[in-house]
C-alpha cells in the first residue's frame, strides 16, 4: 500500500496553485532575482548573475542528450557564473507560464524554458528554482534544469 502511494506520488504534476497570469506584487517579487539571473546571462556578465544568488546554493543540469544519454551535474554559484564568458552571440532564457508558490520567506519556481543562441533554439526543459527571502530581498537559492535539445518549442 505504501509503496503504490509512492509512486503514484512519483508520477503525480505539479499543480498550478496560483492562476497566470500571476496578479500578486508578491509573485512579481519572486520573479525579480530570476529575472536578474536571465539578464546577467543575456550580458555575459558573471557579477549579476552572481547578485542574485545566495552563495551557499548552486546550479544543477540533467541533461538528456539525443541519443538518450543523460548526466547529472552540479555547479557552485561561481563555477556556474565563471562559465559564462564574454562573446559575440546573443544568448537568451525565456520561462514559460512559470508557477509561482510562496510560503513566508520561502519560495519556488517552476516552469518550461527555452534556451536561445542568436535567436536559434538551443536547447530546452523545465527551470525549477528555490528562492529565499532575507532582509526583505528574494535570492535565488538553487536552481535545477532540464536540458534536452529535442521537442523544443521556440
Amino acid at each position: 500500500m505504501i509503496l503504490a502511494l509512492l509512486l503514484a506520488a512519483e508520477t503525480a504534476k505539479l499543480p498550478k496553485w496560483n492562476p497566470l497570469p500571476m496578479d500578486g506584487s508578491a509573485e512579481a517579487a519572486v520573479m525579480v532575482p530570476i529575472t536578474g539571473l536571465f539578464a546577467g546571462l543575456e550580458a555575459r556578465d558573471p557579477a549579476m548573475i552572481l547578485a542574485q544568488t545566495r552563495p551557499e546554493g548552486g546550479a544543477n543540469v540533467a541533461t538528456e542528450k539525443a541519443d538518450g544519454t543523460r548526466s547529472l551535474r552540479h555547479f557552485s554559484w561561481p563555477d556556474f557564473a565563471g562559465g559564462i564568458k564574454p562573446g559575440p552571440e546573443h544568448y537568451r532564457e525565456k520561462l514559460i507560464d512559470p508557477a509561482v508558490e510562496i510560503d513566508g520567506d520561502i519560495a519556488m519556481v517552476w516552469g518550461r524554458y527555452v534556451f536561445t543562441i542568436d535567436d536559434k533554439v538551443h536547447h530546452c526543459g523545465v527551470d525549477h528554482f528555490d528562492l529565499i527571502r532575507e532582509n526583505g530581498a528574494w535570492k535565488v537559492l538553487n536552481v535545477t534544469w532540464s536540458s534536452r535539445t529535442t521537442g523544443c518549442e521556440g
